[in-house]
């Protein structure tokens, strides 16, 4: 029985265990950043696919991704137009922990460390999570190059290790389209995978 109060999933997460909860897309398998090698062990997930750092707030990524004035000032106000909601934006990663700045771990990224995806889900229960754990690598859960599972109860049965937040939660569904994802390419945005958001320049 992998079911937990909201309150044991939090602790879960926040002591470096593999966590399930919904967001506004489709429901996420989680971990700590440095514990992400975790979801590729649990999904038999290629090493080339990134995963995600989801946080309640902009203001918890910024510190993960470096770029100039100019380019902080257009995702800034990109993020204000489609955040919270299904659009995940592929920025350079921090490579510095210096107070201000987080190192991004690898294990995020393992073939391509210098960049990282980062969203702020527009779900309340996720929110709510990612408050009291920070921002958290994210994917979603189902095995690799099979199509998201979009129930609490299918996650608990396909990954018996993960920590599911509780049936009373299980009312709060997305959509079962995963965010559309744009990489920033020093001028633009270009759109990796065409999602629930439309992304105008």
């Amino acid at each position: 029985m992998t079911q937990v109060s909201l309150e044991a999933l939090i602790a879960g997460a926040r002591a470096g265990l593999l966590v399930s909860f919904p967001t506004d897309t489709v429901p996420a398998l989680a971990t700590l950043p440095e514990k992400a090698g975790l979801i590729f062990t649990a999904k038999k997930r290629s090493q080339d696919k990134p995963l995600i750092l989801m946080a309640a707030s902009a203001e918890d990524l910024w510190p993960y991704v470096k770029g100039s004035e100019n380019e902080y000032k257009i995702w800034q106000e990109t993020v204000s137009k489609y955040w919270p909601g299904a659009l995940t934006l592929v920025l350079p990663a921090s490579d510095v922990s210096d107070g201000l700045r987080q190192r991004v771990p690898q294990e995020m990224n393992p073939t391509d460390p210098t960049t990282i995806g980062i969203r702020v889900p527009d779900s309340a229960i996720a929110q709510t999570i990612l408050a009291q754990t920070g921002a958290l690598a994210t994917t979603s859960a189902n095995f690799s190059g099979q199509p998201p599972l979009s129930t609490m109860a299918e996650i608990e049965a396909q990954f018996p290790e993960v920590l599911v937040v509780a049936t009373e939660f299980q009312g709060v569904s997305g959509i079962s389209v995963p965010s559309t994802v744009a990489k920033w390419t020093g001028m633009n945005w270009q759109i990796l995978r065409q999602g629930a958001v439309q992304l105008y320049p």
